[in-house]
């Protein structure tokens, strides 16, 4: 049975519309006045909110509504680090993966994807490891292939991703694990075009800069950031329709080969900053809710679905219908369901049991 949204704001009951109207949810949330970290009040839900998907705010700033889960194995992938429960993300970046994935099986011969983190089940800030990943945009693909078995939860857990550097050589790929279907799998994610941007650390930038002899025309989307050797980051643009989504400037012309890339191996990005003798470090600043789109709120605190299973990706999995962009009521703001499904994949597997 699909995940019929109506029937769960039904459930919900005229007592949730009028707390909510008589809290002022939208610009009073008593966490939020508590001054409680944004990180702490998404970090602490467990499920998406029941609602049609949608991405409020900026990749670093803003939440997910309707938010849905890969599961945690298919035919060419197994997420990892489940614990973390970070494998949600937007139908239009979940449904990305699963074609990804398929595609460097057939296309390049790449054994499946290892899925490190995309977004908590209501997005929203990360307790730790990422300033973005907030929308269900964003992706973390490890660079080591999927092995030929089913990962225990355990393995999944402690197993750590292989770093392309050659750590006694400063931003050099170690020749020892980089192959080019490293190279491939990294242009293949470029070349969808929903795809906004593919995040890789500086030396693989430069790696497939001198070593790509395939079309060049993605390779711009290929961006040169910190860390990023051990796995790369996808990043695709506001899916149609998600008009409180912003959108990532456009990438510019060309290849980035150029004097953008050829910064990065100076000294000035890898400096550390200069302190005036007996400067206190700041104190850090946690964003909290009111930092983040008004409608983050009502996505902190709408239904949730049954269960996990119920707002995973699969045969029983049905889109929403997208929010209206003038939506002012609840029943607005949170949507109606569609009969619209995806992909037909292999029904989600429970989480592997810890062994």
């Amino acid at each position: 049975m699909g995940f019929d949204t109506r029937a769960a704001l039904r459930r919900c009951g005229s007592a949730l519309l009028a707390l909510m109207t008589s809290t002022g949810l939208l610009a009073t949330d008593a966490a939020s006045a508590d001054g409680t970290p944004a990180k702490e009040l998404f970090g602490a839900r467990a499920l998406p909110t029941a609602a049609a998907p949608t991405s409020y705010g900026f990749y670093s700033k803003g939440c997910l509504a309707g938010g849905i889960a890969i599961p945690t194995d298919g035919p060419t992938w197994q997420a990892m680090r489940l614990s973390r429960n970070r494998r949600w993300g937007h139908p239009e970046m979940i449904a990305l993966i699963e074609r990804f994935s398929h595609d460097a099986a057939e296309k390049i011969g790449w054994p499946g994807l290892l899925l490190g983190d995309i977004s908590q089940p209501r997005g929203g800030p990360m307790l730790s490891g990422h300033a973005s990943h907030q929308i269900g945009l964003d992706a973390d693909i490890w660079l080591t292939p999927m092995p030929q078995k089913t990962l225990s939860y355990e393995e999944r857990e402690s197993i750590s991703a292989t770093s392309m550097l050659d750590k006694s050589k400063f931003l050099t790929i170690d020749r020892s694990v980089w192959t080019p279907s490293h190279a491939r799998l990294i242009m293949l994610a470029a070349s969808y075009p929903e795809v906004e941007r593919v995040f890789v650390n500086p030396a693989i930038k430069k790696k497939l800069c001198d070593t790509w002899r395939g079309d060049r025309a993605a390779l711009g989307k290929v961006r040169p950031i910190y860390g990023h050797d051990y796995h790369f980051h996808i990043r695709i643009k506001c899916p149609a329709g998600s008009q409180g989504c912003k959108d990532q400037a456009a990438v510019p012309a060309g290849d980035g080969c150029d004097k953008s890339l050829a910064w990065w191996f100076t000294e000035a990005p890898w400096a550390k900053p200069k302190k005036k003798p007996g400067e206190k470090p700041p104190k850090p600043r946690f964003a909290k809710l009111a930092d983040l789109p008004k409608a983050c709120a009502l996505v902190l605190n709408g239904p949730a679905p049954a269960s996990e299973q119920q707002a995973t990706f699969g045969t029983a999995y049905h889109a929403p219908a997208a929010i209206p962009a003038a939506a002012t009521s609840i029943e607005a703001v949170i949507g109606a369901a569609a009969e619209t499904p995806f992909a037909e994949i292999p029904v989600p597997l429970p989480r592997p049991a810890l062994q």
